[in-house]
């Protein structure tokens, strides 16, 4: 089975590459934004108690978000060819977790790590913001959002390294030739 991680800045391209890898691959997408969604319209007691936290302004905690992770895996079908984890997990706690998990579950993941230069980052969210018009694709939040990676989402990327299952591609070029690096590391992952 093959299991990816894919992680990177905002503005990476994490959403557009895990797209491609999950349509390329055959694989089951989990976006944690999604998979929230998902389970607030299913009506679950934990779909129950996430929409409570989310209509009253908090964040999931990470206990819910890996209730809801542990759930999606246990719905996979038997011939489930694997997973794509987009911009999941965002902490090294995250990691620890989900890499339980993945062991209770006789699996593993690869990390992808998108890296990508923060001039060009910051050039593709107001892009993306002017086009979208997204609220949060302003020049302050992006620093903060970047800021915030480096703090927090940027030590998953040591942990993987020290466990030998991470990848870093170069994320400064087209979608076309970053897609084309994704695929060489599946194929040299998966022999």
């Amino acid at each position: 089975m093959l299991n990816i991680i894919l992680c990177g800045a905002p503005g990476s391209g994490k959403g557009t590459q895990s797209a491609f890898l999950a349509e390329q691959y055959g694989l089951a997408h989990l976006s944690t934004g999604d998979v929230l969604r998902a389970e607030i319209k299913s009506g679950s007691e934990l779909g129950k108690k996430i929409e409570s936290l989310i209509s009253a302004g908090n964040l999931v905690s990470d206990d819910l978000i890996f209730g809801v992770i542990e759930r999606f895996i246990a719905q996979l079908p038997k011939d489930c060819k694997g997973m794509i984890f987009d911009g999941y997990p965002r902490t090294v706690a995250q990691a620890e977790s989900l890499t339980e998990l993945l062991k209770k579950n006789q699996m593993d993941a690869i990390m992808i790590d998108l890296m990508v230069d923060e001039q060009l980052l910051t050039d593709r969210l107001l892009e993306r913001g002017k086009i979208s018009g997204r609220a949060d694709d302003n020049i302050d939040t992006i620093r903060h959002r970047i800021a915030v990676y480096h703090e927090q989402t940027e030590p998953v990327a040591k942990y993987y390294l020290h466990k030998g299952n991470y990848f870093a591609v170069n994320g400064n070029h087209t979608v076309e030739e970053v897609s084309l690096q994704l695929k060489r590391i599946v194929e040299l992952a998966t022999r």
